[in-house]
């Protein structure tokens, strides 16, 4: 569970960063900031329990997914074919290093 909420988080953090332009806008950037650091304790308090191989991917891999669905639902970004079966690619990755 801290996995995807640390996934989660560090999604929002960079849709943030978006908004942030640059980081030159005070507001996101210091959600962003806020974001990736709690992202990061979330997942360090995860890999006291597994191995950081597998956390980190995982974080990663979710964190892909999250990004991808962030960005066509708020951001207004398109979605390929190529995007698809990279975002599938990267879940099926993370299936196979939970197993």
């Amino acid at each position: 569970m801290l996995l995807i909420v640390a996934a989660f988080t560090y999604s929002v953090g960079g849709y943030y960063m978006k908004l942030s332009e640059g980081l030159t806008k005070g507001g996101p950037t210091t959600l962003v900031l806020g974001l990736f650091c709690l992202g990061a304790l979330l997942q360090a308090i995860a890999m006291r329990h597994a191995e950081m191989t597998i956390t980190y991917i995982a974080v990663l891999g979710l964190e892909a997914i999250a990004s991808l669905l962030l960005g066509l639902f708020f951001l207004g970004e398109g979605v390929t074919l190529t995007k698809l079966l990279g975002v599938l690619l990267v879940g099926i990755g993370v299936i196979v290093l939970r197993s």
